[in-house]
């Protein structure tokens, strides 16, 4: 059997965390275009009748300009050091800049197959693509280059058959039921803060955190009680809106995907807090025993 760790690693909004769920057919994580949602390492554990492989979707590499985002670059690197091989994925649509050329040096000095994925094929014109794989070609000596949509679902197959040719032979690292390793806590808090990024757009940055207090389980149907923290008071604010419309959008929303994750009737309550104190938040978190960035 063929195993192996696929890093995917890009800049900002390059489509890793639409590749990783599209590959495992499931939500395992969250889609925002809002700079850098993805905060953690996050593994998606696909698993065929040939092979296991385990992807494993980065936060977005960029210039950090505070602690969450030195924190975030340090867990791209970690995750590169031992993948047996690195999907450097970039914006077909987008100019090689500054940041591709960051990255790049920075996998110069790793050993691994290094595969380039030019994603969102389906907005360029076909002679444009050609092009661009020209130009990639001078650029550095990848290992291969690879055209995808993400999104459409374009040539992720025949990603997988490649990836196949460089894995070696090797035991299994996961049950064939594991899809994930992110626990179910994990997952419905980063599903509400999805959909906190995606209808606050700018208003509310994406350092806003979900943790879920409270998961009750009757049989029938799941009580379940998350608390969103902010880091100002006007923050809070809107996320609640007029008569609380904001929240109980969100609400909506976040319980239609959990359900979906669950297979069961859920009861969903919100809550929002402002902790403007790195130190007090860290030691909130704690007292509720949860990492926010959850290894």
């Amino acid at each position: 059997m063929k195993t192996g760790f696929i890093a995917i690693v890009g800049r900002p909004n390059a489509g890793k965390s639409t590749l990783i769920n599209t590959i495992m057919g499931t939500k395992i994580a969250i889609v925002s275009d809002k700079a850098q949602t993805t905060r953690n390492s996050i593994q998606g554990i696909y698993t065929d009748k040939d092979s296991q492989i385990i992807f494993i979707d980065t936060p977005g590499v960029h210039k950090p300009k505070h602690k969450l985002g030195k924190y975030m670059n340090k867990q791209v690197y970690y995750s590169l050091e031992d993948a047996d091989i690195i999907l450097f994925m970039i914006d077909s649509n987008a100019s090689f800049g500054k940041g591709d050329l960051f990255i790049l040096d920075k996998l110069k000095e790793l050993k691994s197959p290094i595969f380039l994925l030019l994603n969102k094929i389906d907005k360029i014109p076909k002679e444009n693509l050609l092009k661009c794989i020209d130009e990639y070609k001078n650029i550095y000596d990848f290992s291969e280059i690879i055209p995808i949509s993400a999104l459409k679902k374009d040539n992720i197959e025949d990603l997988i058959k490649t990836i196949k040719k460089y894995l070696k032979e090797g035991d299994k690292y996961y049950p064939d039921d594991y899809y994930t390793n992110k626990s179910i806590n994990f997952m419905i808090s980063e599903l509400v803060r999805e959909k906190v990024l995606n209808l606050t757009k700018e208003e509310v940055p994406h350092a806003v955190t979900c943790i879920l207090e409270s998961y009750e389980d009757n049989g029938l149907s799941i009580h379940i009680n998350v608390l969103i923290i902010v880091e100002r008071e006007g923050l809070k604010k809107i996320l609640v809106g007029h008569n609380g419309s904001m929240i109980k959008k969100i609400g909506m929303e976040a319980r239609h995907d959990i359900e979906k994750l669950l297979g069961k009737k859920v009861y969903l309550e919100l809550f929002v807090k402002t902790i403007n104190n790195w130190r007090e938040k860290e030691k909130y978190l704690t007292e509720f025993g949860f990492n926010e960035f959850e290894e």
